[in-house]
């Protein structure tokens, strides 16, 4: 079947005298992928077993409503793939379909055209619970950062049950010592990793339980006290000033025109009178938006009233 740039492969299945479609595979450089929900008038029911493995342009896919199945290891190894849409029924996951998609940010349940309110999933649960971060930002991080496939779960992901699992994964994630795999890494080696050097390795292992903390205080819905005050605790542990300073690393290299990411910094004491002139010393000209919210906080704490100074973003 051709595409833009591509085609997509398949074959024609029969099951009980109904007909339906498996894709199979995918060829070309499409970086943008919808599936269609039918082809030579058959339902697409199925993407095959590895049918997208180690697609390296691939950053975006939306999977037809009539979907019912995924196979094992369908995604694995597309590094770039950023946005998975699928709908919010009943799905039959393979083992490991998102392995190694270290670039995932969405994986957005979607209910069909016409089928509930505009925004709704199965549940009834919105799709941005905060109206700041979302259901399909939490599902990609749990299968990308904890590999946590259990929370893969179309009908259900967003609701009071699933958050708790959600929160249980965090803990147990943030809670394992920072080292662990790598030894792995080491066995493995640079072309498999990119590094074997134990200080870059803790440095990330930090940054992704920094994200994690960052986008559960950002989507707080039914998120315990206490939980709130554990992740706090861990971004203030690693901010500018601290013996590491992955909060602040990822608050500005990743996020730093999104304003939820800096006014968060600010919330949860990240930023404070002592780093607060390190933090501006380290933005220089970048990020004009955050420094100059950072800038007012400093008149607002200390009388920061220096006009010239305060100009120069």
């Amino acid at each position: 079947m051709s595409l833009p740039g591509g085609s997509l492969s398949y074959v024609i299945e029969e099951k009980d005298g109904e007909r339906s479609v498996s894709v199979t595979g995918l060829s070309g450089m499409v970086s943008s992928l919808t599936v269609p929900e039918q082809v030579d008038g058959y339902p697409v029911t199925g993407i095959a077993k590895k049918a997208f493995l180690s697609r390296k342009t691939l950053r975006e896919v939306i999977l037809p409503a009539s979907l019912q199945r995924i196979g094992d290891w369908a995604f694995a190894y597309c590094s770039c793939l950023e946005r998975v849409v699928m709908p919010a029924r009943e799905i039959v996951f393979g083992r490991a379909i998102f392995l190694e998609c270290d670039a995932l940010r969405e994986v957005e349940m979607r209910r069909e055209t016409g089928a509930g309110t505009t925004g709704e999933r199965a549940g009834g649960i919105s799709d941005t619970l905060s109206g700041k971060a979302s259901v399909a930002e939490l599902t990609a991080a749990a299968v990308a950062s904890f590999g946590a496939y259990y929370l893969l779960d179309p009908v259900h992901a967003g609701d009071a049950e699933w958050l708790a699992k959600w929160d249980s994964s965090l803990l147990s994630y943030l809670h394992t010592e920072d080292q662990d795999g790598f030894a792995k890494q080491v066995l493995c080696g640079e072309e498999d990793y990119g590094s074997t050097d134990l200080e870059a390795y803790l440095n990330n292992r930090r940054k992704s339980k920094v994200r994690l903390a960052l986008l559960r205080l950002l989507n707080p819905v039914e998120l315990a006290e206490a939980l709130r005050e554990e992740l706090r605790l861990y971004l203030t542990a690693h901010t500018k000033g601290c013996l590491s300073e992955e909060t602040w690393e990822v608050v500005f290299r990743e996020h730093g025109e999104e304003r939820r990411y800096f006014e968060l910094f600010v919330e949860t004491d990240c930023l404070t009178d002592e780093n607060l002139d390190a933090v501006l010393s380290d933005m220089g000209g970048e990020c004009p938006e955050m420094k100059a919210y950072f800038l007012k906080m400093k008149q607002e704490r200390i009388g920061y009233t220096d006009f010239f100074e305060g100009l120069r973003l």
